[in-house]
């Protein structure tokens, strides 16, 4: 899933089972506030229900996770929800949801690499509309997203339950 407009050498794949362990710790290292040390962080991605959770996602017809390759490693993560509705006679959403690189691989492209594979996944899924959200707090991200292309159009809400 490489291709010409990817000159930073990063390869996208669906992830894998395997995966699950390093895509947690991504997540856990791309974490607003960040609270755990590199060895807690390790411990705690080890912990079986990441593997439960990436066996309902990979279940599920709506969601794929991919992860970014750098010459063999893992080096990034996102998730695409497709979202069907009937808003704009029925447009196709798609939803970006934990965006992840490693923090020692930052400013490098692997994003932007991510962010155009998935956009073009959700493209060729029939995607009238790409979005996502980010932590207030994450200003450097908000201005990555809005380097790509996206606009900060409404505000968002969330009930813990």
């Amino acid at each position: 899933m490489n291709d010409v407009s990817n000159p930073h050498g990063i390869t996208m794949r669906a992830a894998t089972r395997a995966d699950a362990p390093r895509i947690a710790a991504l997540i856990l290292m791309g974490a607003a506030k960040q609270t755990r040390t590199e060895v807690e962080i390790e411990e705690e991605a080890a912990h079986p229900a990441y593997l439960s959770a990436f066996d309902e996602v990979a279940a599920s017809p709506h969601n794929r996770l991919f992860v970014a390759e750098l010459d063999g490693a893992v080096v990034g993560t996102l998730q695409v929800t497709l979202i069907p509705g009937l808003v704009n006679r029925g447009r196709k959403r798609a939803k970006l949801e934990s965006v992840h690189v490693d923090p020692a691989q930052r400013s490098r492209g692997i994003g932007a690499v991510m962010v155009a594979f998935a956009v073009d996944f959700a493209r060729r899924n029939g995607v009238g509309l790409v979005e996502l959200t980010s932590n207030k707090s994450r200003e450097a991200a908000h201005r990555f997203y809005r380097r790509l292309g996206f606009e900060q159009s409404h505000e968002g809400f969330k009930l813990e339950l």
